[in-house]
């Protein structure tokens, strides 16, 4: 029993969220007049694509997954990498700030939308 408890506490930590992810990209791509899940070559969706960006929308605690499938949409549609994240923690600032860092080197444009669905640029 505390194997399986074990196994399943990593789900529960992340498991409540104040909306689904599919919320957030819907706000935030209607913002930027982008079309959502926009279908590539190989089946894989961009969350949100703009006439100049390929987003990837995620939640905090998944930026660094965030940041390969932004470069990889941005690279199959021609267009600059963009990421959203996704804060309803304060814990999600730690993840913001790291990913930041990130962003700047690889030319990666950095949205943070909050849950009462306020979006920031932050680079």
């Amino acid at each position: 029993m505390k194997s399986l408890l074990a196994l399943l506490l990593p789900t529960f930590i992340f498991a409540k969220h104040f909306h689904k992810e599919k919320h957030y990209q819907q706000k935030f791509c209607s913002l930027v007049h982008g079309q959502m899940e926009y279908r590539l070559k190989d089946r894989t969706r961009v969350d949100c694509l703009t006439s100049n960006y390929a987003f990837e929308v995620d939640f905090g605690h998944k930026a660094f997954e965030a940041v390969g499938q932004a470069l990889y949409y941005a690279m199959m549609t021609g267009r600059e990498p963009g990421i959203v994240l996704i804060q309803e923690t304060k814990r999600d600032n730690a993840y913001i700030g790291r990913i930041k860092k990130l962003a700047k080197k690889y030319g990666i444009s950095i949205f943070v939308i909050n849950k009462r669905l306020e979006v920031r640029k932050v680079r």
